[in-house]
């Protein structure tokens, strides 16, 4: 079995051998697209999302209150 530093040497010899030929220029463009397009998409974190649906779920329970009071209030009305 290729030891840690074998495989990190080929791994840096075929980066080497890519980076120079026309499928080095054949991947940089590729990354260029997909970064553009990911970021057309407006993409959020991870941390971004769980934010946001934390806030969701608080202001969902929140509503979920105050349709309840709404309800008992409408009801205290017409006794």
């Amino acid at each position: 079995m290729l030891s840690s530093d074998k495989l990190n040497e080929l791994s840096l010899k075929i980066k080497e051998i890519i980076s120079s030929s026309p499928l080095g220029d054949a991947e940089k463009n590729i990354h260029a697209l997909v970064k553009g397009a990911l970021t057309k998409m407006e993409l959020v974190t991870r941390e971004e999302f769980d934010v946001q649906a934390e806030v969701l779920r608080s202001t969902k329970e929140k509503l979920s209150q105050l349709e309840a009071k709404l309800a008992e209030l409408e009801a205290q009305q017409k006794k």
